[in-house]
């Protein structure tokens, strides 16, 4: 595999729900816009190839109970910002796909084709009485959902041909018309005619994440499982790109991780995660991370509290795996999709 990647999942203040208390500013700065640039800056500077961004229609579990939608987080930090992708979760189930894919064309522009996209779906019930739909019970209708947002997102993106735009001012023509295309697109919940009200976005085409089942739409599977060989094996049985999702809790030099943990979940006690999990020392994250990248196309690290682990990821991980050339840093200038090994897709209504 030519490109390992690194992902960091940035929302919150980590995946302990009492991560807020080992925070390095007060917990109401946490929705803040300067502590999310610092965070981003940060995860920047020290090399990641992309910065995830949870969301949910509904608010989190745990102590703070609210956060800034996803998109708006990323397209904040996207001019502060120069190399790492932004990458948003973007709920399918009840969401209208025509803003799906107006957002995502916006972002990728203010960041410069750096934009990226979990599709993810939604099962809690609450959720449809958030957006005004009725519920979906069966998983087969919430798949429906997802397969049709990505479909109506990705044609939509490609509704603009990339010359379409023509700026001639002495004539006054700004638009080459013929190169607008509807899309037509008729689901059984939605229906888009198109074109987007957004051009082309820079990448052409956002990159997508998903899961295994959507494995024909997105370009890159996010595997998800508590055990390491079952990780690795669906990593390796999987078609196309694929990153492996590992929590992890470092020692630091005030304390080991095991006892960091403890002390978090005397306040707290973390759910059952259902990803892959580390806890120990940087060297040994090292080898596992050196371990997986012989077997999947990147990584999305979370840490258990972003300030601590953040830190410890900057100094002596990744470091270690840009010497050794496990992993390198992201290239100024370059596309999301460029960084990932992903080539600029042909857009499917332009002429030959």
């Amino acid at each position: 595999m030519s490109v390992f990647a690194l992902g960091i999942e940035l929302d919150g203040e980590g995946t302990h729900p009492a991560a807020w208390r080992r925070a390095s500013h007060p917990p109401r700065e946490s929705l803040s816009g300067q502590i999310l640039t610092r965070r981003v800056q940060a995860a920047e500077n020290a090399g990641f190839t992309l910065a995830t961004f949870d969301d949910s229609i509904l608010p989190p579990t745990g102590d703070i109970r609210a956060r800034v939608d996803a998109v708006n987080r990323a397209s904040f930090v996207a001019a502060t910002t120069s190399t790492i992708g932004l990458v948003p979760v973007v709920e399918t189930t009840y969401a209208e796909p025509f803003h799906t894919s107006s957002q995502l064309a916006t972002l990728d522009y203010s960041s410069r084709g750096r934009a990226g996209w979990i599709a993810a779906r939604v099962e809690d019930h609450a959720a449809a009485a958030a957006w005004g739909r009725p519920v979906l019970t069966a998983q087969s209708d919430i798949d429906r959902e997802q397969r049709d947002s990505i479909t109506v997102a990705r044609a939509l993106w490609d509704s603009w041909e990339d010359d379409a735009v023509i700026r001639d001012y002495a004539n006054g023509r700004f638009l080459d018309r013929g190169k607008l295309h509807y899309i037509d697109f008729e689901g059984e919940s939605v229906s888009v005619k198109g074109p987007a009200i957004v051009p082309r976005p820079p990448q052409g085409q956002v990159v997508v994440f998903g899961t295994e089942t959507d494995r024909d739409q997105v370009d890159i599977v996010l595997i998800t499982d508590p055990n390491r060989d079952r990780a690795v094996e669906a990593a390796d049985r999987s078609r196309g790109l694929t990153f492996i999702e590992v929590g992890v809790t470092l020692d630091t030099p005030a304390a080991t991780a095991a006892d960091r943990l403890a002390a978090l979940d005397a306040h707290a006690h973390a759910p059952e995660t259902p990803r892959l999990e580390y806890t120990g020392s940087a060297s040994g994250f090292v080898e596992l991370l050196t371990d997986l990248a012989l077997h999947t196309d990147g990584v999305r690290v979370f840490p258990t509290v972003i300030d601590e682990d953040l830190r410890e990821l900057a100094r002596y991980v990744l470091p270690v795996l840009f010497h050794s050339d496990v992993a390198h840093r992201p290239v100024p200038g370059s596309s999301l999709r460029g960084n990932l090994g992903l080539a600029r897709p042909v857009n499917r209504y332009a002429r030959a």
